[in-house]
């Protein structure tokens, strides 16, 4: 990971505000939640349960290049957890993916489960959808103070 990609890529700051607020919601022995940008860089809701996954970084690029084919949610298995995947998108970003792995669930029980599921999967857009939004208020509003300052140092 690039220690300067924080400080320079939209996306980045989003996907971990996004991790940040979703991550609190997860119970304990819940399913582990990855978010992954557009560049690799990883958010998971659990490194260990990530790490005990052994995820390989084919598997990861297969995920997303289906994705990116407009073939989602992606639904598969690894091990004994279900995996669903999916696009993270806003209005102006293109944010990268969602991973969700449930323990102890096959595809087919995922499947008789997929209108809860992609219900799920939509609420995370809608949370980098208001995160975002929030973040273009807030960079306004700042923008907007400081043309005030200038105007009074002007008048001065």
């Amino acid at each position: 990971m690039n220690i300067y990609e924080s400080l320079s890529c939209p996306t980045f700051q989003l996907n971990e505000q996004i991790a940040r607020q979703v991550f609190d919601t997860i119970p304990e022995g819940g399913p582990l939640v990855l978010i992954m940008d557009r560049n690799g860089n990883r958010w998971p809701s659990d490194s260990e349960e990530l790490v005990k996954l052994d995820i390989s970084e084919s598997f990861y690029e297969e995920l997303c290049s289906k994705i990116d084919d407009g073939g989602e949610p992606i639904i598969t298995q690894i091990h004994e957890h279900s995996i669903i995947a999916t696009g993270l998108t806003t209005e102006q970003s293109n944010c990268g993916y969602v991973l969700i792995a449930v323990p102890q669930s096959s595809p087919e029980s995922t499947f008789s489960n997929i209108d809860l599921i992609e219900m799920l999967l939509n609420q995370f857009s809608v949370i980098a959808k208001l995160i975002e939004k929030n973040n273009l208020l807030y960079e306004h509003q700042l923008k907007h103070y400081r043309l005030g300052d200038q105007s009074v140092v002007a008048s001065n």
